[in-house]
């Protein structure tokens, strides 16, 4: 499972999603079809770095 901010461009995503797909093919040799990755995205205002909401940066 991937976790990101909210906001990127559905694109973006979608390239994410097979970079990595392709990354754990690769590290793990195993095939593409049982890789499994959902990506969640979280709004700013529930994501923190440290006591700083994302949403305040």
């Amino acid at each position: 499972m991937l976790k990101c901010v909210e906001g990127r461009d559905d694109e973006i995503i979608e390239q994410c999603i097979c970079d990595v797909a392709r990354t754990v093919q690769k590290s793990l040799d195993i095939p593409l079809e049982s890789i499994r990755i959902v990506v969640e995205e979280v709004s700013k205002n529930r994501f923190a770095v440290g006591d700083k909401l994302k949403s305040e940066v």
